[in-house]
């Protein structure tokens, strides 16, 4: 049986070299070359979701790959797809690094410049892992989860436009929907999701920050168990702790979280850092929430050209909604689509604040009552994006799903639509 590999590497002239040697080794079958991490893990997602099968048994990942940095990458890929070896090609092979390869979920590492013996031995090792785990999870206990759950960005295009409650809504749809749900709060200085659910809770987001190897036991010691049945990880009381929690570390959340929940909401607020960025990187879909005023919508404008300068975030996989939305205000979504240049969600979210005022004060937002526009509209948006399940046309909170005529819309990055 052929040992199907995959190259990894964003230098043309490293592709062709990798490549040129993999085609000469024995029963080896190069597949075509990625670019980039993004790529990469959207390639193995595709793959995954149609059978363990179909993924390649080796990965190859150049030093330079980006724009996530190749160990991270690794770690990444080892969670998410752990019946897949991974190869880190690197110029430095010190024991140090050799060492972090291994704590990353490496499964060897080869030295530039690369020679056929080296390559061919570790290659032919890293396959036979490979194929064992793969036979092992054919017939133990565990099963393969593939792509693991969907990770969902809600960043506002400014303060105050409504992204917490957004988040907040499309979380709660998705956990009374049947999907075990997180809840992060990735707005480090000034998240408020605690106080519009009413917890109080002493571990936060930042618990995990220092963490390596962010264990499920670990990760269920930091989050809060919401009566919804939500698991709730919170942003640090001092906001100025924020600052401990680094795009590295943000991604070992993200990864650690999606590995055990179906669906991930990230309230990542307006503020741009490394956690956030890293965030919006890895989501399957990123949403960016304003409002129909001049003010708002060019301020969505410069998010979406920040986003896309920084490699972030292409403007075509960015989702807008448009939240306060009346018919009567001049600014209608199809100018604000054409403005950011970015898709807009079907569902607009209608100005209703006296219906979200009492539950806002108490901090009771989960009891936000079914008939608010507000809610049907956010629940409606949760259809879109494919986080509800339909089948009984009824939620668990008694509620009918508003929309539920619509299909169901996912915006997953490239893969699928797009958004």
């Amino acid at each position: 049986m052929p040992t199907r590999i995959l190259p990894a590497a964003g230098d043309a002239d490293a592709v062709r070299s990798i490549t040129t040697l993999l085609s000469q080794l024995p029963d080896a079958e190069p597949v075509t070359p990625v670019a980039d991490s993004t790529q990469l893990i959207d390639t193995l997602a595709r793959l995954a979701a149609e059978s363990v099968d179909e993924l390649p048994e080796v990965v190859v990942v150049h030093e330079r790959i980006g724009p996530v940095p190749a160990l991270e990458l690794i770690r990444e890929v080892a969670l998410r797809f752990p019946a897949v070896g991974v190869i880190l090609i690197t110029s430095d092979a010190s024991p140090g690094l050799f060492s972090a390869a291994m704590d990353s979920g490496a499964r060897g590492l080869v030295a530039l410049p690369l020679g056929y013996e080296e390559l061919a031995s570790r290659v032919q090792a890293v396959a036979q892992w490979s194929v064992g785990v793969r036979r092992h999870l054919g017939h133990g206990g565990d099963v393969f989860t593939g792509v693991g759950g969907r990770v969902i960005t809600v960043s506002g295009a400014k303060g105050g436009v409504g992204a917490t409650l957004t988040a907040v809504q499309l979380a709660l749809a998705a956990q009374a929907s049947g999907h075990s749900t997180a809840l992060v709060d990735m707005d480090l200085q000034s998240g408020d999701i605690a106080s519009y659910l009413d917890v109080q809770f002493r571990r936060s987001v930042v618990d995990l920050a220092a963490i390596t190897d962010i264990s499920p036991r670990v990760l269920a010691d930091a989050v809060f168990r919401h009566d919804t049945g939500i698991a709730l990880l919170l942003a640090p009381g001092e906001g100025e702790r924020g600052e401990e929690v680094t795009d590295r570390a943000a991604r070992q959340i993200v990864s650690a979280l999606r590995s055990r929940y179906e669906v991930v909401v990230l309230d990542c607020g307006a503020r741009l850092d490394g956690a956030s960025a890293a965030a919006v990187e890895m989501a399957d879909t990123a949403l960016l929430l304003t409002t129909p005023d001049v003010v708002a919508v060019r301020a969505a404008k410069r998010t979406v050209r920040m986003w896309d300068r920084l490699q972030i975030r292409k403007a075509e996989e960015t989702t807008v909604v448009v939240n306060r939305h009346t018919r009567g205000t001049e600014i209608q979504p199809p100018l604000i689509q054409k403005i950011t240049a970015t898709p807009v969600a079907a569902t607009a979210v209608p100005a209703a604040f006296k219906e979200l005022q009492g539950a806002v004060d108490a901090g009771r937002l989960h009891e936000l009552d079914n008939k608010s526009t507000v809610k049907q509209a956010l629940w409606g948006l949760a259809a879109e994006l494919g986080l509800v399940k339909r089948a009984d046309g009824e939620r668990r909170s008694g509620g009918r799903m508003r929309g539920g005529d619509r299909g169901s819309v996912s915006f997953r990055r490239r893969r699928e639509a797009g958004g």
